[in-house]
């Protein structure tokens, strides 16, 4: 874990995003990384990443009235033009690698040339996740956030929890612009120890993405 990222470290964020618009609080230097010691695989969950894949979705932004002061916070001068999604909803479900030493590693942005995930119909045991058992590491990583001008939330935090029968992980991002819409993707990755120790492990990776106006869940 680490701070907020100052104003040296933002400009740098925004010379490798080639934007000028990032979140109120962006907690650069945190990161979550699990890496499989026999084969060097590791799954990594990184700010810079997941604000990557915003970017490259580029959804268009929110229509609200009160979004129109929100773009050019440090410019109040400036005319408005609202052109990116001002809520930093990101498609990010984490970052594959193979590490090849400690000095190289090849990387993608979900999925990868290394290996790849498979489309299974196995699913995410919730029975025994809800068992109730030690849980011998657990934390959370908060990756970014921003408070939309206090007009809501929008965060992307991811948290893994260690049991003795095997480790859960959950990426959440979280959007509430307040009266207009609520916004959750979440993706859930799962592995079981299992009773053999000479089976390969096997890593579940679901995603969930709902949506939903404040006018629509009144109804």
């Amino acid at each position: 874990k680490g701070p907020i990222l100052n104003s040296a470290s933002l400009h740098l964020f925004e010379d490798k995003l080639q934007t000028t618009h990032l979140p109120e609080m962006v907690l650069g230097d945190s990161f979550l990384s699990l890496q499989h010691a026999q084969t060097g695989i590791r799954l990594h969950f990184n700010a810079l990443d997941a604000l990557r894949a915003w970017k490259q979705e580029a959804l268009p932004p929110v229509e609200v009235p009160a979004a129109a002061k929100w773009k050019f916070r440090s410019k109040p001068s400036d005319q408005v033009i609202l052109d990116y999604d001002y809520t930093f909803t990101t498609p990010y479900c984490g970052s594959d690698a193979l590490v090849l030493n400690s000095d190289t590693m090849q990387t993608t942005l979900d999925g990868c040339s290394n290996f790849c995930w498979e489309d299974t119909d196995d699913q995410i045991d919730l029975v025994a996740l809800s068992a109730k058992e030690p849980i011998l590491f657990y934390d959370e990583v908060i990756l970014y956030e921003d408070e939309l001008a206090d007009n809501g939330i929008s965060f992307l935090t991811v948290r893994v929890r260690v049991m003795p029968t095997g480790w859960f992980l959950l990426l959440r991002f979280w959007l509430r612009l307040d009266g207009v819409l609520m916004r959750l993707r979440d993706t859930r990755v799962y592995c079981s120890f299992g009773n053999n120790e000479e089976a390969k492990p096997v890593v579940l990776r679901e995603r969930c993405w709902r949506e939903a106006t404040f006018a629509s869940l009144s109804a």
